[in-house]
């Protein structure tokens, strides 16, 4: 079991991230029991959503002209442009019925900002605004992440190396994840967690 100042944070398992969403992800809905049954192993448990307003600037639908997964460029940097997909109080924002993690005791929501995308939980995509949760972690002594969810090239690559960054030990479960990859993505982000001292592991290894 891991220690009580360990955190397992469940990343953005929602409905327009599972097959036949509006962003999916492949197979994203394989992971929903490993990480039913990992969850059970730690006393402390973060559901993240994405939650975006419906004109959300990350939106394809917000440049005209623009189609999916062409990239512009914002004030904080380059953006890839994504399908509409969890805006607020929409079926697509809501969590995967399959998921079953009650004892969870945060759920952190990012990406509600109209102008600034949030892959990371920690902090957005300006590289400025925090979500709180690097103190709320800290308030709680908890000084250790592992990370699983959607999709690892994405939400769960940043979150993990923005936790280096801020101090935390972060480790991936890769066999609780799945990916987008899109433009070399996946390779990228093992690339960049490695160099940051990312952890990697198999759900099997915290049996």
């Amino acid at each position: 079991m891991p220690q009580a100042s360990a955190a397992l944070i469940v990343t953005d398992l929602q409905n327009s991230f599972m097959p036949g969403g509006s962003l999916a992800v492949p197979a994203g809905d394989e992971i929903v029991p490993i990480i039913n049954t990992l969850a059970k192993r730690f006393a402390n448990v973060i559901l993240t959503q994405d939650w975006h307003p419906a004109d959300h600037r990350s939106f394809a639908s917000s440049h005209p002209g623009k189609k999916p997964f062409d990239t512009v460029v914002l004030e904080y940097g380059n953006q890839i442009l994504w399908p509409d997909h969890c805006v607020q109080g929409s079926e697509g924002a809501r969590l995967h019925p399959g998921l079953e993690v009650a004892h969870a005791q945060l759920v952190l929501r990012k990406g509600y900002h109209k102008n600034v995308d949030s892959y990371s939980a920690f902090i957005e995509g300006d590289r400025t605004t925090r979500t709180g949760l690097a103190s709320y972690l800290r308030e709680r002594g908890i000084d250790t992440v592992y990370l699983c969810g959607l999709a690892t090239d994405f939400c769960v690559a940043w979150s993990a190396l923005d936790a280096r960054k801020l101090g935390f030990a972060a480790t991936v479960i890769e066999d609780a994840c799945r990916a987008i990859d899109t433009q070399g993505s996946l390779a990228a982000a093992w690339e960049s967690m490695e160099r940051a001292g990312v952890g990697r592991i198999r759900s099997a290894d915290l049996a």
